[in-house]
């Protein structure tokens, strides 16, 4: 099978050079990135970030996808982000705010990201985190829990529409405190 078959087959739009190399199954380097500069040349691959690539124009792909699609590891939709989308926090957010192993600002076309590091144990522990439209997203309590671990003193524009009981649930289930 060709490897133009074997990429446009993929219900994966989003590919950093290592998946590419997988997918082909080529070890030679070179060979990997002249086929890469020859697909980006035909336009079938389209170059996003150094060694991050799409099948799809940017316009088409879901902004959570591609942060998180960018980091290359586990990460979750969270913080801000879910607390303006849940009306816990009235000012807009100029970032696109993630959870995952790795501390990063980023921008990727016109959206800009916030990935916040936070240890292992608290990052895979999937209390309060739910996978909807193909992204793993923190519930509200969990976004909650998660801002208060990084920033323990931080403002909530809405204060009476949290359930503490279930954040300090969650929050010691998770071993925040």
């Amino acid at each position: 099978m060709y490897r133009i078959d074997i990429l446009l087959k993929q219900e994966q739009k989003l590919f950093h050079t290592q998946d590419l190399a997988l997918l082909w199954g080529i070890e030679n380097k070179n060979t990997l990135y002249t086929t890469i500069k020859r697909y980006v040349k035909k336009g079938i691959l389209i170059p996003i970030h150094k060694g991050f690539y799409a099948t799809v124009a940017l316009k088409d792909i879901d902004p959570y996808r591609l942060g998180i699609g960018y980091l290359h590891s586990y990460g979750y939709l969270s913080t801000e982000t879910i607390l303006i989308q849940q009306g816990i926090m009235f000012q807009s957010a100029s970032s696109i705010t993630l959870i995952s192993s790795i501390s990063k600002t980023f921008t990727i076309g016109s959206n800009a990201y916030i990935s916040r590091k936070i240890a292992d144990e608290y990052l895979y522990n999937n209390v309060g985190v739910i996978f909807q439209n193909d992204i793993h997203e923190a519930t509200v309590e969990r976004a909650i829990a998660d801002i208060l671990y990084l920033r323990p003193r931080y403002h909530f524009d809405n204060e009476k529409s949290i359930d503490w009981k279930k954040v300090r649930e969650l929050q010691t289930f998770i071993g925040y405190i």
